[in-house]
């Protein structure tokens, strides 16, 4: 995507470039959960060594995004929309790069994971996995969208992670008991589980961004039944 677009002022401009830079980071992200969860399911050492790599990109996109949103506060003096969109983008940059980094720290239990007596199959894991992703891509598309009414269908699926965490390490801690062998992979698992349930909670934050963006007010630890 080019980052010139004929017949805008410096200013848009420089928001536009803002906006690619939001969607780059975020695509990069639900990227990395998909390798690391691949990886752990596979059983596949190399996809840690992807994660890890493309990590570093996440960090330098963080960095530019912090760096052209606080120029863009400082010499442009924005109205009221632009400025929600610039700090809707600098708090949700913020939680994009914490993904990535629970990604990586997902993919390092993939790695620890070849290197040990496999569990037996837990789907809820595969579950897990699959509703966290679906929400980050979900959240994502809202804030780039501004579209508050997916945003509030994300955060309401913020309990169901929960729900599925807990039943997910009741599985493993079960195994554990049986066959002492699991100990050690099932605490690695347990890991990958709280580190899948710390991305549902960032997706919801960006969530909550999206809504901040479009309506101008916070609805942070709101109770998601009480959300209009």
């Amino acid at each position: 995507m080019t980052d010139y677009i004929p017949g805008k002022q410096p200013f848009e401009l420089k928001l536009d470039l803002l906006h690619n830079r939001l969607m780059e980071i975020g695509g990069r992200a639900e990227e990395l959960l998909r390798l690391a969860m691949d990886g752990l399911e596979k059983r596949d050492v190399e996809r840690a060594r992807q994660v890890r790599r493309a990590d570093a990109r996440v960090n330098e996109l963080d960095i530019e995004i912090d760096e052209r949103a606080l120029e863009l506060l400082a010499l442009q003096n924005p109205m009221a929309g632009d400025l929600r969109f610039i700090f809707a983008v600098l708090k949700a940059t913020g939680e994009i790069e914490r993904i990535a980094d629970h990604a990586v720290n997902i993919a390092n239990a993939g790695r620890r994971a070849a290197l040990e007596p496999p569990l037996p199959d837990i789907r809820e894991i595969r579950e897990i996995g699959a509703q966290v992703r679906g929400m980050l891509s979900r959240a994502l598309g809202a804030l780039v969208n501004r579209d508050p009414d997916d945003a509030r269908a994300v955060i309401a699926e913020d309990p169901l992670v929960d729900d599925m965490r807990n039943s997910a390490i009741r599985t493993i801690l079960s195994y554990m008991a049986e066959q002492p062998r699991y100990i050690s992979p099932g605490v690695n698992m347990i890991l990958v589980i709280q580190n899948l349930e710390r991305i549902g909670d960032l997706a919801t934050n960006i969530a909550e961004d999206a809504v901040f963006l479009v309506e101008g007010r916070s609805i942070k630890h709101a109770d998601p039944a009480a959300i209009p």
